[in-house]
């Protein structure tokens, strides 16, 4: 009798063991089975709504039972900021279906605070003689060219015989047989054969990101916005939301989803460790490199369709379980993060388009190691307590006494990085970036700059603590500023029409562009009183040649 209730407990322990077997299969499948519709093709399975437009049909959605599972009727008017700023689209576009009349639109084309439409055209560039950005590109400040590179001074140095295999992408090798010559076309070089990421990563010097008319970087900007998203990704760390996406030419961009309309600002009760991270800045602070820094990876403004191209391609399983339709009927997901990821912070798109920014990514840490510093005016990242540069006026002077301030041009880096971060307003620089093979004397990488533009009625003048204590500038940056304070290079027009060549354009709300032509003032300023105290060789460090020092001057 024993034996027999021995035996009947392993069988139901072994029942009981197929049983949660059979349903974790049934959970791994699930997401691919809610995919496909009746006869096993893709297709919607909730009925469509009624006289919907064709388009509406174009989702494709999981069960009803799922949709019960993921939905979150939250009231929260933030959740839905993405679908705000849509519905500004497209009454800016004078497509909206509220019978607007003649005198509406007249009283929309008036509208300060306005988007533009997917279809609405892209307004012309600024008027007169000759754009501006082409005449400041002809000025001797932005034609000077870098010392000879060596080969250390390349982040790569690439056999041009070698051809790019996409089917090898994944593998840690390249591929040079015979059996792969259908990738190379006729006529093209082996180098012509890169995908445009690849260009922009062999083109990677001691001195710059990438040069000032690379062809590559153009190709690349329009690959962000049309290359086809074969994968996505929720990215590890960081407190915000950041989706990993992969194309399908093998590059990789860093995803950040709006959170906020372009008139919207940091409400000043905010600390700047819990601000929002902005689309925008992070498309115009590569376009502020105007300033001829070149240190910014190239980012671009895109509409995605959250349904086709972020849950149906993803398979991280915590990204997908987070999307949910939201009681106005719109796609919504807010994926897993410290800050801002909750049905309360979803974002939302109207139905399922979604805007963001795509920033290239740098070249892998296995091929190309970077070393992290702590930036020496880091924040104390604390509601009460200060850093020591805030209370010691003498802090910099124990700075300049510390490798690898003490020497070589890193000092005058950080004071390059002061005036970028100043002018778009952006406090959360907390550590920085250099690529390990050129130790110490090379640029600082200019990364994460989401916390950007968030304020254009206040500028805080913390941020210029560096350029103050140390006093000490490029002359070649210190040139520039007061090149684009003049009148015909304008920082803000020629910031306008910069970012006019994005897809999601206008990028930056109007006040925010005046703001970096009034916080410009403001650096020149702090220049000119150091200047006054310490003298003109003691604060503008001379790095050029003097060819090119004699002809910019004289300009």
């Amino acid at each position: 009798m024993k034996m027999l209730l021995v035996r009947k407990f392993r069988v139901l322990i072994l029942m009981v063991f197929l049983v949660a077997c059979t349903m974790h299969i049934m959970i791994d499948l699930l997401p691919r089975l809610e995919r496909r519709g009746p006869e096993g093709r893709p297709g919607c399975s909730c009925p469509p709504p009624a006289a919907a437009p064709p388009r509406a049909a174009a989702p494709r959605w999981p069960s009803k039972h799922t949709l019960r599972i993921l939905q979150d009727f939250s009231a929260e008017p933030a959740s839905n900021l993405s679908s705000q700023s849509r519905e500004a689209a497209e009454r800016a576009a004078g497509g909206g279906g509220g019978g607007a009349g003649g005198g509406g639109a007249a009283a929309a084309a008036g509208r300060a605070r306005r988007l533009i439409g997917p279809g609405a055209p892209r307004p012309p560039p600024p008027a007169g003689n000759a754009a501006p950005l082409a005449a400041l590109f002809q000025h001797p400040l932005y034609r000077a060219a870098l010392p000879p590179l060596a080969d250390g001074d390349l982040l790569f140095n690439v056999n041009s015989d070698i051809r790019f295999n996409p089917r090898a992408a994944e593998q840690p090798e390249w591929q040079n047989e015979d059996h792969h010559e259908e990738f190379l076309p006729t006529g093209e070089t082996s180098v012509d054969s890169y995908p445009n990421w690849l260009k922009f990563h062999i083109g990677i010097n001691r001195y710059e990101l990438y040069s000032r008319h690379n062809p590559a970087i153009e190709a690349l900007l329009q690959d962000l916005v049309s290359q086809k998203i074969t994968s996505v990704a929720m990215k590890s760390g960081g407190t915000q939301l950041k989706l990993i996406m992969t194309f399908q030419n093998y590059g990789q961009a860093l995803f950040k989803p709006m959170k906020q309309t372009r008139e919207q600002e940091t409400p000043p009760d905010f600390f700047y460790f819990s601000d929002y991270e902005r689309h925008n800045a992070e498309i115009a602070a590569f376009h502020l490199d105007i300033l001829d820094f070149r240190r910014v990876p190239p980012v671009a403004g895109r509409l995605v369709n959250m349904t086709r191209e972020i849950r149906d391609v993803t398979r991280d399983k915590k990204l997908w379980r987070t999307f949910f339709i939201s009681p106005a009927n719109n796609i919504c997901f807010y994926g897993e993060c410290s800050y801002y990821c909750s049905t309360e912070h979803a974002l939302c798109g109207k139905p399922d388009q979604i805007e963001g920014s795509l920033a290239a990514f740098l070249p892998d840490l296995s091929l190309a190691k970077r070393k992290t510093w702590r930036n020496p005016w880091r924040r104390s990242y604390h509601k009460r307590k200060k850093a020591e540069w805030e209370v010691d006026p003498d802090y910099c002077e124990e700075v300049k006494q510390t490798p690898p301030y003490d020497s070589g041009t890193r000092i005058l880096d950080i004071m390059d990085m002061t005036v970028f971060d100043f002018l778009m307003g952006n406090m959360d620089r907390h550590h920085y970036e250099t690529f390990e093979k050129f130790g110490n004397e090379t640029f600082i990488i200019h990364l994460d700059n989401g916390r950007g533009f968030g304020k254009y009625s206040h500028d805080e003048l913390s941020i210029l603590v560096p350029l103050n204590q140390c006093c000490r500038i490029r002359k070649s940056t210190y040139l520039r500023l007061q090149l684009l304070a003049k009148e015909e290079y304008k920082l803000s027009l020629l910031m306008k029409e910069s970012l006019l060549k994005d897809k999601i354009a206008p990028v930056l709300y109007q006040p925010h562009l005046e703001a970096m032509d009034r916080r410009l003032r403001i650096v020149l300023k702090a220049v000119s009183d150091c200047i006054e105290k310490d003298g003109y060789d003691n604060v503008v460090e001379n790095d050029f040649n003097t060819d090119v020092n004699t002809v910019a001057t004289e300009r």
